[in-house]
């Protein structure tokens, strides 16, 4: 492939390390749509495989077939075509067998967006298990690497398989969306010549997916490529908003609903609370469904501190966190985001969502804190009893006797911290103290975007974390 990656060395190294392998590879690969699962296997492999197929996107079964077959043919199958997955995955075997009869090298089999073979009453896992156990894994030398978008159903057919492919894969690759220096990267490697807070505002709607990336105009503003994605005539990614969903789910609108709810709460739901919203019964339906959404990225769990019975869910994925806050209600403004500049609706917005992009980055915030080297624990807090009720989105418990609390505070200039703010921190803190019966040493910290202003209330932080931190890589 002509086109260069970018941001995925850890993913690099890992299929390095398995290819060098003396042993047989079953790989699983999963991720969220649009994350560039394919695009990462198809340029470490330079697209050299010994058989690939790709599933069909809401196909038939007729399709699925057709496309194996058409597959079987490219590859040198010179048989009939065939409509049953036991026959195709035999002649698949056949073919493998005959492509390697005296070669030493491995054999390179991609099988890409794998759920979309499944088709109702295609018996496709356990065909494709038999042929794992039966013919692929006695070959010499195979690398079979499988590829889907629906990741629940990757996990749970593939990963976590009680059947025929119970622990049969040799590793899994859980591919993530880019964080800020990754998405950095890709800006300098299209030579755009954004800054950084540009860069973390395009990144608060279209968060780290690569083929949202791949469709800025870095000759404009961010604020211009928002509107041309959100609102403009035909806006790319309004559109992208129910494929995303009907390309994962075959039940899209319950879903849907869910996210529709948890979009309203800044804090998250609990389960009980879902149900309720949603008006659903909470039962072992909505637990898969919820877990799908987590698996899938768009969701994330957390306890509340060390209540480990108050698992709470939180909306964590930036494009729906943006479609849901600015685009379900419809607007004839083309120029809506342009026009919303300095408006107290998007500055509230650019707010919470720099809270996300925190919580996204917390290992940037532990290695800027130095606290990669010790044990620590980081959860999120909500209190159940305070009048008015607060929260803290990053609590550090350190294995040091100090427990760290993070004020996320989202400025385009040097943030001021007021007297009202300084009273709530203290609230907070004290809040936070009595409800946890927490007996360690509390500080408190800010990140924000640039540097703060120093005044008689910003000695309560004890360390300031600015954007450059959190655009650090991992090391």
């Amino acid at each position: 492939m002509d086109e260069k990656i970018i941001g995925r060395d850890r993913e690099f190294e890992l299929l390095s390390k398995y290819m060098k392998s003396c042993k047989n590879e079953f790989v699983a690969l999963y991720g969220r749509r649009r994350v560039g699962k394919t695009f990462l296997v198809r340029n470490f492999f330079n697209d050299k495989f010994d058989f690939y197929v790709s599933g069909v996107i809401d196909g038939t079964k007729e399709e699925q077939f057709a496309a194996f077959n058409n597959a079987l043919a490219a590859y040198g199958y010179r048989g009939k075509p065939l409509s049953n997955w036991i026959d195709a995955f035999a002649a698949l075997g056949g073919l493998l067998k005959r492509k390697m009869k005296g070669k030493k090298r491995r054999c390179v089999v991609f099988i890409d967006e794998l759920p979309c073979f499944d088709t109702r009453n295609s018996r496709f896992v356990k065909a494709f298990g038999y042929f794992w156990n039966s013919q692929a894994s006695w070959l010499d030398n195979v690398f079979l690497i499988v590829c889907g978008s629906a990741t629940s159903w990757m996990i749970k057919n593939i990963v976590d398989n009680r059947g025929g492919l119970h622990n049969r894969i040799t590793h899994q690759i859980h591919l993530k969306p880019f964080d800020l220096n990754q998405t950095e990267l890709y800006f300098k490697i299209h030579r755009a010549k954004w800054d950084r807070l540009s860069i973390l505002q395009i990144y608060m709607a279209l968060g780290g997916i690569p083929y949202y990336l791949s469709l800025l105009d870095f000759s404009e503003s961010a604020a211009a490529n928002i509107d041309r994605l959100f609102f403009a005539d035909n806006a790319e990614l309004h559109k992208e908003y129910k494929r995303l969903f009907q390309s994962l789910y075959s039940n899209p609108d319950h879903y849907i609903e869910i996210i529709n709810q948890l979009s309203k709460s800044k804090k998250g739901l609990t389960r009980k609370e879902i149900a309720k919203n949603v008006g659903t019964a909470d039962n072992g339906h909505l637990g898969e469904t919820l877990d799908n959404l987590v698996n899938c990225d768009f969701v994330r769990t957390y306890y509340n501190g060390t209540k480990r019975n108050q698992c709470i869910y939180q909306l964590m994925d930036f494009y729906l966190l943006f479609y849901h806050q600015f685009c379900l209600r419809g607007t004839t403004d083309t120029r809506f985001w342009q026009n919303g500049i300095g408006t107290p609706q998007q500055n509230t917005w650019y707010g919470l969502a720099f809270e996300r992009v925190c919580m996204w980055h917390v290992h940037q915030l532990l290695q800027a804190l130095h606290l990669d080297t010790i044990h620590t624990e980081y959860y999120s807090w909500r209190s159940s009893v305070s009048d008015p009720k607060t929260q803290i989105d990053i609590a550090i418990d350190r294995s040091d006797g100090i427990v760290t609390l993070c004020e996320a505070k989202y400025s385009k200039t040097a943030f001021t911290l007021t007297k009202a703010e300084y009273e709530r921190i203290l609230y907070r803190e004290e809040a936070f103290k009595t409800e946890t019966k927490c007996r360690k040493g509390v500080q408190n910290i800010l990140v924000t975007t640039n540097s703060v202003n120093r005044n008689t209330y910003s000695d309560i932080f004890l360390k300031i974390i600015t954007l450059d931190d959190i655009f650090e890589p991992l090391k």
